[in-house]
């Protein structure tokens, strides 16, 4: 079921547990400006008052997947450019986290480049596909600014602090078996498998057990702040919720029957 009013720059659809995220402003290498954030804030907000989305699936239409922000519209803000920067910056931001806080996991498919925040996004999933087209940079110094989207924080843990320094402070360019190479994809397909391998791997979570992901996504998040002793607590917590959950009685019925296990998240 699509949600989406004529003209859109994000798309969404949900069917079959899987919401489908599409950045569709082509034409502008879907580049982020205040419409284009507020879009995806709204639909991400949306998403968690729902019930039946069980993985979220961001793709792209065109040759880019996402250039980062606008700068016209940056030059066009004038002497204002701070304040226009900020508002659009937390606007992005809370999207973002509202995606983070689902326990639907992100699954991101990349056919081209994803610079400045469109990396953000790439480092903010849990789970990366990529074509050979696919090119990664970060950006922003080129343009004389700091990382937005989370970069500071998501690209680190994603592929170390050495090379997410040298990423940030050199504007160096990954292609696509680079990136997987350092861990910031998962796969590499030929360009006409892209849609087909990230909605098979979209289609294989949305039969897992919805909880039980949520759970892992803050474990993961949340452990690399905390002291073991804290993140051990937190396990424990998580894994006694998942074990009363249907979903995991269901899992720990299926495995001592030897069948495979129906999630109904």
């Amino acid at each position: 079921m699509s949600t989406d009013a004529p003209g859109e720059p994000i798309l969404l659809e949900v069917a079959d547990g899987i919401a489908r995220l599409t950045l569709d402003r082509p034409d502008a290498g879907n580049a982020i400006d205040p419409p284009w954030a507020s879009t995806l804030r709204r639909h991400a907000e949306a998403l968690a008052a729902r019930d039946d989305v069980r993985v979220v699936l961001l793709t792209a239409r065109g040759r880019a997947f996402c250039v980062g922000g606008a700068l016209g519209y940056f030059a066009e803000s004038g002497d204002g450019v701070g304040d226009a920067l900020h508002a659009l910056a937390s606007e992005l931001h809370a999207g973002i986290l509202a995606l983070q806080a689902l326990d639907a996991p992100l699954v991101v498919a990349v056919g081209g480049a994803a610079a400045g925040a469109g990396l953000s996004l790439v480092a903010a999933a849990d789970l990366v596909v990529a074509s050979p087209a696919a090119k990664f940079a970060a950006a922003y110094t080129g343009a004389g600014l700091s990382p937005d989207g989370g970069q500071s924080w998501f690209l680190p843990r994603v592929v170390g602090l050495r090379r997410a320094t040298e990423m940030l402070l050199t504007n160096r360019r990954l292609g696509a078996d680079e990136a997987l190479e350092w861990g910031l994809v998962n796969r590499v397909v030929p360009a006409d498998e892209l849609d087909a391998a990230a909605g098979e791997l979209a289609r294989t979570l949305a039969a897992g057990p919805t909880a039980a992901y949520g759970a892992t996504r803050r474990l993961l998040r949340d452990g690399a702040a905390a002291r073991v002793a804290d993140q051990l607590d937190a396990e424990a917590d998580a894994i006694a919720a998942n074990g009363a959950h249907p979903d995991g009685r269901e899992g720990v019925a299926a495995f001592l029957a030897k069948r495979a296990p129906t999630f109904r998240g």
